[in-house]
């Protein structure tokens, strides 16, 4: 997937500005798909220059205007071409696992500690994802919000984010239970262990 896609995905789920185009890209779509600030503007303005994104200027209270970001004809043609396209099943490139391979030629415990900091990691991303679960789609604030303006009822858009994230928790759990096993057999190798 090229980083344009995922930024034509995030502007049709809200236009903004560059800048909230990237906080966006820390907090939700870049858990699936990174990019960094720089790549972010860069390909933005390209995305400008081709005609798949419109731009206008906000004026803001106190601050410089912001430039805000709305995806064209020409984007959501490109993004209806790509989503019928067919992509590789992805593959399993994983550093980690590699890792543990390997320490079969060192110190296999040696590697307790960087396989326990990658437990943590995907613990502490279970949570946040959990966490934004229930606010946006099944605890009180969500069922709230549907009877408001402020949040929509259920529709295709947040259906889909809803299984996105259904997909990234599963991910997680599966993650923490492999990395449980993993810790089970470093500690098998383990001489301080009892």
């Amino acid at each position: 997937m090229a980083l344009e896609h995922a930024i034509l995905v995030s502007l049709l789920e809200k236009p903004g500005s560059g800048y909230e185009l990237a906080r966006r890209f820390d907090r939700s779509i870049g858990y699936f798909w990174t990019a960094t600030h720089q790549q972010i503007y860069r390909v933005l303005k390209r995305m400008e220059v081709d005609g798949w994104v419109d731009a206008r200027d906000v004026p803001q209270q106190g601050r410089p205007d912001k430039r805000e970001y709305r995806v064209a004809d020409l984007g959501r043609a490109a993004l209806s071409s790509w989503l019928g396209d067919p992509i590789e099943p992805e593959s399993v490139r994983h550093d980690l696992a590699v890792k543990i391979r390997g320490a079969a030629f060192d110190d296999p415990a040696a590697l307790i500690g960087e396989v326990e900091r990658h437990r943590q990691v995907h613990r502490d991303r279970l949570t946040h994802y959990l966490a934004g679960e229930i606010r946006d789609f099944t605890g009180p604030e969500a069922a709230a919000g549907a009877e408001d303006a402020k949040t929509p009822p259920l529709d295709a858009e947040r259906e889909l984010q809803h299984v996105v994230l259904r997909g990234g928790i599963a991910y997680e759990r599966m993650m923490i239970g492999w990395l449980d096993d993993v810790l089970a057999t470093l500690a098998r190798f383990d001489p301080d262990r009892p």
